[in-house]
């Protein structure tokens, strides 16, 4: 007789293999959050009153605000909850239209309690809440724990640091989807149209939840020796990023117009010539046509298969670049309304209409190696290799008579590798310093450094950074147009000119491969169980992950640890400077011209001194009206 799933040992099946939908299906809803709830709403005068003279006896609490957009810029207050013990939390329904606290009166009252910087804060993602509240002169200092943060540096391998996630992960507790209480497609609603006491019940459990990993993580990063890295640079750069969110950056609208008609003409002759080329009209952009023209009509070899016939991507119009006309165009086609559609019409509709600049999101829980990325837009991901690319950069300009300076790591990843490896040769070549291509190109070609060619320079610095991410004979071959033998004497070559650095990244598989995991110079981990248990291409895969993490993760970990101390630098010096973006190695700031000479010394002095490496850091420094063209 067909029995009932045993839901327990299911349960813990689906939670291992990480099929979080099915896990929440058969989880029960009766876990000991909800058992134990005891959550208040505030919405009157007295009450108030009473919970602010509770408040102020407490020395450390969870903020969690309830808001009308996920975008800090944009949204409004709707209430603010918190908890500092379990099972136990307050929603101070902040009234706008009617129903709660006066919105004025509150936030007067949280004003010195938020500001203390020695009462501590809890949050999950509280620059999100930062950003918001300063937006009503509230400034929130204190901030002893992000949830999300500490979750990140536990695993940052997760897929997802949210609450729901990290609550239904430790606490076995199902969180209300905010889609219950918002609706979803044409009949979603802000907060501020849901009823008050759905929105205290759900605000509260966020802060009672949060409050409850913080209690869990707090244990976990001191077992794992990360205490430091959280405490000393992931929490104080809350305060840098939510600022440069703040701060945002002035954009030239008029010049994105321009540029935008250029390219317009551009795509529209090239388009002609496509069709010209092919003999025929098509829809470009359909992969289906696409590939009838070039396999079919033109007969031209079929590179690889997806699942809907012959794939038409990139790489794949690389590869037939050289044997027709046609790919190349369609190549330069596709790059063009790209960075069009992208950047060049889409960033002036991104521009704040209070502020009148655009504000971009970095997010501190994403990449696995530590470094920050953004989005909103993504401005790590303007091309700047394309001539086009780089004039996106353009756009970047400061207000009236501020001027554009950014400040550029050299080569920080090979010097990190120099001082991880301890290869002599190499930590000579940055201690006299020379170029590091050419001094590699007269090694493995066995020339004088003088007698180095431009081509055996280009080929040494695809060895030199290959070298980092673990590249194989057959990539380097791919990179630098050769057969995988040939790239195999040059990787040869290479590790016979440096041997240290070999030896260190056979010391680092082996470590990935004993302990589980890879750590930066300052402690950050990343997990790598596919170097014992995977099959062997995500083996290889690890491997590369084994050698790679420790220099980009620590390059990530030095530019944090820098951002910090600039920005502290500034604001003792009481500055009107900006810093605004980050860029991998690369920091940007908004300068008025008064501060030009103090801010180059200041950026170039931290960021060159953050870390003292067994190699001189180097950073060059540049300004100008906008952020490309620079002296």
């Amino acid at each position: 007789a067909v029995k009932a799933p045993d839901s327990e040992k299911l349960l813990s099946i689906f939670k291992e293999l990480e099929f979080k939908g099915f896990a929440r299906e058969i989880a029960s809803s009766n876990s000991d959050v909800h058992k134990e709830a005891c959550y208040k709403t505030i919405r009157n005068h007295g009450d108030f009153k009473s919970f602010i003279k509770e408040l102020k006896a407490i020395k450390e609490f969870v903020l969690d605000i309830e808001t009308t957009s996920e975008q800090p810029m944009e949204a409004e207050l709707v209430g603010i909850s918190f908890c500092w013990k379990p099972s136990e939390a307050y929603y101070v329904a902040l009234a706008q239209k009617g129903e709660g606290v006066d919105m004025a009166e509150a936030l007067k009252e949280l004003k010195p309690i938020l500001e203390d910087q020695k009462i501590q804060k809890i949050g999950q993602n509280i620059k999100y809440d930062k950003l918001v509240l300063s937006k009503y002169g509230i400034e929130v200092e204190g901030i002893s724990h992000d949830t999300m943060i500490a979750s990140y540096l536990l695993n940052p391998s997760r897929m997802s640091h949210g609450l729901d996630d990290l609550a239904f992960e430790y606490l076995d507790h199902k969180m209300t989807p905010i889609q219950e209480l918002l609706g979803t497609g044409k009949k979603r609603v802000t907060m501020d149209a849901v009823d008050v006491e759905k929105v205290s019940m759900y605000s509260c459990g966020d802060s009672d939840v949060t409050f409850r990993l913080k209690n869990i993580f707090e244990k976990e990063l001191l077992k794992k020796e990360l205490e430091s890295l959280f405490r000393d640079i992931e929490l104080p750069l809350i305060d840098i990023l939510s600022d440069m969110e703040k701060n945002g950056v002035k954009i030239d609208v008029a010049f994105l117009k321009e540029t935008s008609s250029c390219m317009e003409g551009e795509l529209s002759k090239l388009i002609k010539d496509i069709y010209k080329i092919a003999g025929e009209e098509f829809n470009i952009n359909s992969p289906k046509q696409l590939s009838r023209i070039l396999f079919e009509k033109l007969g031209l070899s079929v590179v690889k298969k997806t699942k809907t016939g012959a794939s038409t991507d990139v790489e794949v119009l690389e590869r037939l670049s050289p044997l027709h006309a046609l790919p190349k165009e369609l190549l330069r086609y596709r790059e063009l309304s790209k960075l069009k559609s992208t950047y060049v019409d889409a960033l002036p509709e991104m521009i704040n209409k209070k502020t009148g600049r655009l504000h971009t999101s970095f997010n501190q829980a994403v990449a696995a190696t530590g470094r920050l990325s953004s989005s909103n837009p993504n401005i790590q991901n303007i091309p700047v290799k394309t001539e086009e690319g780089r004039r996106i950069r353009k756009a970047f300009i400061g207000e009236k008579g501020n001027f554009i300076l950014s400040a550029d790591y050299s080569q920080i990843e090979l010097r990190i590798l120099a001082h991880l490896s301890k290869d002599p040769e190499l930590i000579a070549a940055f201690e006299e310093d020379r170029d590091v291509h050419s001094h590699t190109a007269s090694l493995i070609f066995g020339v004088n450094e003088k007698d180095v060619t431009p081509q055996m320079r280009t080929s040494a610095k695809t060895v030199n950074f290959g070298i980092i991410y673990g590249i194989s004979a057959f990539g380097l071959g791919k990179g630098l147009n050769i057969d995988p033998a040939s790239a195999q004497q040059f990787i040869d070559a290479y590790f016979e000119r440096y041997p240290r650095v070999r030896i260190y990244m056979e010391d680092k598989i082996e470590e990935a491969g004993s302990a589980g995991y890879v750590t930066t110079l300052f402690n950050r981990r990343r997990y790598i169980p596919e170097i014992k248990t995977g099959g062997m291409r995500e083996r290889q895969q690890a491997e590369r992950i084994a050698i790679n993490t420790p220099v980009q993760g620590s390059a990530a970990d030095l530019i944090k640890i820098a951002m910090i101390n600039i920005y502290r630098k500034m604001k003792k010096k009481n500055l009107k400077s900006l810093m605004t973006l980050q860029v991998h190695d690369e920091l940007v700031f908004e300068v008025p011209k008064d501060e030009l000479d103090k801010m180059r010394g200041l950026v170039k002095e931290e960021m060159e001194g953050a870390v003292k490496l067994l190699v001189p850091i180097k950073v060059s420094v540049q300004y100008g009206k906008n952020w490309l063209e620079m002296d």
